[in-house]
């Protein structure tokens, strides 16, 4: 009967700090302890648990919210590489022309890469899943934007789900370009299964598929296979990518672009 007791209060407290990761960015140890009138030791074995499940980040002293194996929140991915993706939005610009009609899928770096197509270009057709793609590319007048209808998924900043697959379908267009998690010799792939539908639908849809991806996710891998390398027509990145890699991406007949002022 204690036992079942201290076990219940146990998944009470552990729930309640999953909770307050929800809404605070980090907690301390000595915190928790204070507000749940348990030694340190528990509190500490709580994390650790919590850790292991893959629920929480345990760090030196408390904890954070994002889980060790998934990817970085969307504002905290958009923060990061910022320069490099500056780079790479430049070197995508040169694959589409005025007048073509694209699909683009949610992701930080696939708003960059809006951003500069605004910036440069005309009277593209863009279908895309992601609001931050959608507000980039309404700064020029002259892109017509169609958004995809679906679930949104507050993780990448954009829509999923059967109602978002079965719109893209009834579109053909001249470029998919996507993001992804992590690239290796099998292909990109990513931490969110919904948008994995996504990015291949957009790939079946498009005469050309652009993975457009900085150069800290390469040699990689993340939960779900995308696509293999040779269903990709191009990568732009903002530096060349590790020998092995590069071998690869020749071999499966991806042509590999970089910004005008990089060195190979």
């Amino acid at each position: 009967m204690v036992k079942a007791i201290k076990e219940r209060s146990k998944q009470k407290r552990q729930g309640a700090i999953i909770a307050e990761l929800r809404a605070s960015p980090a907690i301390r140890i000595g915190e928790l302890a204070l507000e749940h009138d348990v030694s340190t030791e528990t509190i500490r074995r709580d994390l650790d648990e919590l850790s292991a499940a893959g629920l929480i980040n345990r760090t030196y002293g408390g904890a954070t919210g994002t889980p060790a194996n998934a990817e970085p929140v969307y504002d905290d991915r958009y923060r990061a590489n910022i320069p490099q993706r500056v780079e790479l939005a430049k070197a995508a610009v040169p694959l589409i022309k005025n007048g073509d009609t694209l699909m683009i899928d949610a992701g930080s770096t696939t708003v960059f890469v809006a951003k500069r197509l605004a910036a440069e270009l005309s009277n593209l057709t863009v279908i895309t899943t992601g609001f931050g793609v959608a507000s980039a590319l309404a700064t020029n007048p002259t892109i017509r934007v169609r958004m995809c209808p679906g679930e949104f998924d507050p993780g990448d900043g954009g829509v999923h789900g059967h109602d978002t697959i079965s719109y893209l379908e009834r579109f053909n267009v001249s470029h998919a370009i996507i993001g992804a998690s992590r690239l290796d010799k099998d292909g990109p792939s990513d931490f969110n299964s919904a948008s994995v539908w996504i990015k291949r639908t957009m790939f079946k849809q498009a005469a050309n598929s652009i993975l457009v991806m900085d150069s800290s996710k390469f040699d990689q891998k993340a939960f779900e296979h995308v696509c293999s390398l040779d269903q990709l027509s191009h990568l732009v990145t903002d530096t060349a990518p590790p020998a092995t890699l590069a071998k690869s991406l020749e071999q499966s007949g991806v042509a590999v672009h970089f910004p005008k002022n990089h060195k190979r």
